[in-house]
């Protein structure tokens, strides 16, 4: 039993009708199994037992939550709850028949088992009735008034399980200007059959016979929804995608549905057809890491960042800091973030990461209890040419926020890494390498000399669907200016993940290095599933367009740039891969040199950028990090 925050006009109208329907049931009963003498000289005593049956029902009835369920929603459940009320009630009759009534007052049974199964029935009937009556009005009234405002007759594509609840949102209002018409289940157990009274008109395949059948009987479809099982690499649904644009039919696409969120349709985009299945994402693990917690990030502003703060806000951060080196980026970040969680603390200051002074001040008024650092110089080519500004910001910087973080009493400090800081050939690799090293060497010498409660961990990751930099925005553009698709190489693969994914999975391998205590993972790994061809996905792009490869779009090779190689990898060879038995994070163990030898590197390294001098800094980072290729970065 839920019971409601207040009594409303609401509830109590419900409340007289339930308690109406349980003395017509009663009267009934009696009515149909009594005539006559038998029913008149049981009336006084009915009568006088009745009101203490009728109170006793309105307590029945709101136990089983049926007083406080709204009818516009009357369901499977409610209907269990309508036959629960209805069979205690019936047991109390039985006891008063058989125990209180009959061998005192009369010499056989007030009631008799035909009344009390009759009243089970008429009582199911009458409380079930009307609600379910209720339910199928506003269903009518709402698809009624869907068609009245010119809804758009639509198909849906997918899995009737993955459809239903979109159906149920149109049915109650809630996602409206959508005529449902009619289905295309991918399971052949779901042809032939009605969804919420829609018919499933066939599979996949079968998309253009069942629009030009529909438009032959005066349905012309001008929408395809589809589910998240029409993505399914079973499903085709680059094939489905293309067909739908020859047919001339607007797609959406209804997303997975994480946390009882309401239904939402999307535009469908090229990063849909690289989704593998996401891993699924323990929040109470996120939850307990940052529910009621400060946390800091570092980059908030950007693709990444951003999406970080967003998470944590979701999932309950009480304070939250955001810092970041553009104002306008600033700006805009702490807009969208106030909007979608007014009630937490939210500030934005701007700062770089290279001012070890400010970053110091910053985090130590805050004081945190987790920071992620996700401020970052990414881009490979440039970083190959502005090789010292990748040290000044991704080697001292990621030092900067790693030393304060320990420094303001912060419980956990996560450094975003990359999957090119294994076996590191460009800059962005060598860098970010050396900055996961410093940071395992620090929480290796912060555990053995027990000074601080704080871990340091990495968590790397490869090419993320729709940032800033990613190649998706860039093959958009390309193909909307006419062409030439510029890629590096025909045989080059990168690896992808979707922001959400991404950051839902950093937070989580954060808070099994807070919660584990477990010193034998420092640097996480996200499982990023099978590798994509950049030349597919290119050739997809174009598809999808409406456009033919090779014939109304060219695709050139422009050549590997400095830095890149054919093929990311997950593991250095130096590297022992660590199962922690969380889905979708593997972890390397840590193999990390001294602090005292990462300071003199440092102090190295900061001579050598002084004097911009990219062969002292190259020889520096090569001697620190094991299996890198300092010719090819050279």
């Amino acid at each position: 039993m839920t019971p409601p925050s207040r009594v409303t006009y609401r509830i109590l109208l419900i409340a007289a009708h339930d308690a109406i329907a349980t003395t017509i049931a009663v009267f009934a009963s009696f009515y149909l199994r009594f005539e006559g003498d038998m029913l008149l000289e049981r009336l006084p005593f009915l009568a006088s037992v009745l009101p203490f049956f009728v109170a006793l029902s309105a307590v029945v009835c709101y136990f089983f939550n049926l007083t406080t369920t709204k009818w516009r929603f009357f369901s499977l459940p409610d209907g269990l709850n309508v036959l629960r009320a209805a069979s205690v009630l019936t047991i109390a009759l039985v006891a008063l028949d058989y125990i209180f009534l009959a061998p005192n007052l009369y010499g056989t049974f007030f009631l008799g088992k035909v009344t009390i199964v009759l009243y089970w029935f008429l009582q199911v009937a009458l409380l079930s009735a009307p609600r379910v009556a209720y339910r199928y009005f506003r269903y009518s009234r709402t698809l009624r008034h869907a068609r009245k405002q010119n809804a758009i007759p639509t198909l849906m594509v997918g899995r009737a399980a993955d459809l239903e609840i979109l159906l149920r949102a149109i049915e109650n209002g809630s996602v409206k200007g959508i005529w449902p018409v009619g289905l295309l289940s991918p399971s052949r157990a779901d042809w032939g059959q009605l969804l919420r009274n829609i018919p499933v008109l066939g599979g996949l395949d079968d998309l253009k016979h069942v629009v030009q059948d529909l438009a032959d009987r005066k349905w012309s479809i001008a929408r395809l929804i589809m589910g998240p099982s029409a993505f399914d690499p079973d499903s085709h649904p680059e094939k489905i995608l293309v067909q739908a644009r020859k047919l001339g039919l607007t797609v959406s696409r209804l997303p997975p549905l994480d946390g009882g969120e309401a239904p939402q349709l999307r535009p469908i985009v090229v990063e849909d057809l690289l989704l593998r299945a996401t891993q699924v994402i323990d929040h109470g693990r996120i939850e307990q890491l940052v529910r009621g917690k400060a946390i800091a990030v570092t980059g908030g502003a950007g693709s990444i960042g951003s999406e970080i703060c967003e998470r944590v806000l979701l999932h309950g951060a009480n304070r939250l800091l955001v810092i970041d080196n553009s104002e306008p980026a600033l700006y805009s970040v702490l807009e969208a973030l106030s909007l979608a969680a007014p009630n937490a603390e939210i500030d934005g200051r701007i700062a770089d990461v290279r001012d070890r002074n400010r970053i110091f001040q910053l985090l130590h008024q805050f004081e945190p209890d987790v920071v992620f650092h996700a401020a970052a110089l990414k881009h490979v080519p440039i970083l190959e040419r502005d090789w010292s500004e990748g040290v000044k910001t991704n080697v001292f910087g990621s030092i900067n926020v790693a030393d304060a973080s320990v420094a303001s009493g912060a419980k956990a400090m996560v450094l975003i890494s990359t999957d090119k800081a294994i076996e590191p050939i460009s800059m962005l690799g060598f860098t970010k390498r050396f900055a996961e090293m410093y940071c395992q060497a620090l929480d290796h010498e912060i555990w053995h000399s027990r000074s601080r409660a704080i871990r340091l961990t990495s968590v790397r990751f490869g090419n993320v669907l729709a940032s800033k930099g990613s190649v998706v925005p860039k093959f958009k553009a390309q193909i909307e200016a006419g062409g030439p698709v510029t890629v590096t190489h025909p045989d080059m693969v990168r690896y992808f993940m979707t922001i959400r994914e991404a950051c839902d999975l950093v937070v989580t391998a954060a808070a099994h290095a807070v919660v584990s205590g477990n010193h034998d993972a420092s640097v996480y790994v996200l499982n990023m599933g099978q590798p994509v061809r950049i030349l597919q996905l290119a050739e997809r792009m174009i598809r999808l367009s409406g456009l033919e490869p090779g014939r109304d779009i060219q695709i050139s090779f422009s050549g590997m740039r400095l830095g890149e190689r054919l093929t990311e990898k997950l593991f250095g060879q130096e590297e022992s891969p660590v199962n922690i038995g969380i889905p979708g994070i593997m972890a390397a163990r840590p193999n990390e040199p001294s602090l005292i030898q990462m300071r003199r590197w440092l102090e190295a390294l900061e001579w050598a950028t002084a004097k911009v001098d990219r062969i002292a800094i190259l020889a520096v980072l090569h001697e620190a990090i094991p299996g890198s290729d300092v010719a090819k970065a050279g």
